[in-house]
């Protein structure tokens, strides 16, 4: 068995909570295991599963009695850090009209694929953390996943649901064989119309300093800036195995501006964005 991750990143947000589950399996030294991590704005927990507990058919992934897929999510876990149960329903996916990864997804050897499965849908349900409820009514939801050997060695992601849209941006150092090379993957979804930013595009950063990035392509132009952390602790794959630990914030406050031609099409703070910053120097 080679080492390898494959996991999917499920985010559910209403107007006062955000909810991020994470199921995953990962084979190191010869050794599969499975797991699923939970964040919320308050929180975060990682539980391990038995190896054989993990199932993927499709679109769909099983570990134990819990289940991810287009219909929604199912979760009940008792341990004694963390005990949830509830059903989360979504609506119609809204999936990118092609691979965000365009012709990279064709490139041997990259050490991370990402895909983006709905950037926008209805999310409907109660899940019950520890006692706390969560409770999405009117609520929305991103989907998008990860598979390969390991995370970049630094990167900053960001993922934002607002009124009318939602935000997808990753900037990241690319190691392919010997060459590194600054990656750039993002989508913004504005009044249904999709917008891509993508190093395969001729995207490049014009600016990333004191957590903030500005991407341009053409006559697009994206800047965010992380305003607020509120950083809890992830685990991330290292040659497969899930031993760094990486600091997200599923909600937190930051800025987005988008322009096309020099015209801003929107620019507003969130207190519901996500974020994470793996940039050191």
């Amino acid at each position: 068995m080679h080492n390898s991750f494959y996991g999917w990143y499920l985010k559910c947000q209403s107007d006062t909570q955000t909810l991020a589950v994470i199921p995953a399996v990962h084979t190191a030294r010869n050794k599969r295991t499975c797991s699923m991590q939970v964040i919320t704005e308050d929180d975060a927990w990682t539980v391990p599963f038995p190896a054989d507990t993990f199932r993927r058919a499709g679109k769909h992934i099983f570990i134990g009695e819990n289940r991810f897929g287009e219909k929604g999510i199912r979760l009940a876990v008792n341990t004694p850090q963390l005990v949830m149960k509830g059903k989360l329903n979504f609506g119609q996916l809204h999936p990118l009209r092609y691979d965000i990864m365009g012709p990279f997804a064709l490139v041997p050897f990259m050490e991370c694929r990402h895909s983006v499965w709905s950037m926008r849908h209805s999310v409907t349900g109660t899940v019950c953390i520890n006692g706390q409820n969560y409770s999405f009514q009117n609520a929305w939801g991103y989907w998008e996943g990860d598979r390969g050997r390991s995370f970049p060695k630094e990167y900053l992601w960001t993922q934002c649901l607002f009124g009318g849209g939602s935000i997808m941006l990753s900037v990241a150092d690319i190691p392919i064989t010997r060459i590194h090379f600054t990656g750039i993957i993002g989508v913004v979804l504005w009044q249904g119309k999709e917008y891509r930013m993508a190093t395969y595009l001729g995207a490049r950063v014009a600016k990333l300093q004191n957590k903030m990035v500005r991407v341009q392509q053409g006559d697009l132009e994206l800047e965010v800036r992380l305003l607020e952390e509120a950083k809890r602790p992830l685990k991330a794959p290292a040659n497969g195995n899930m031993v760094r630990t990486i600091h997200e914030s599923a909600s937190c406050r930051a800025f987005y501006r988008f322009r096309i031609e020099g015209v801003t099409l929107f620019s507003f703070e969130s207190d519901r964005a996500s974020f994470e910053f793996e940039y050191f120097s």
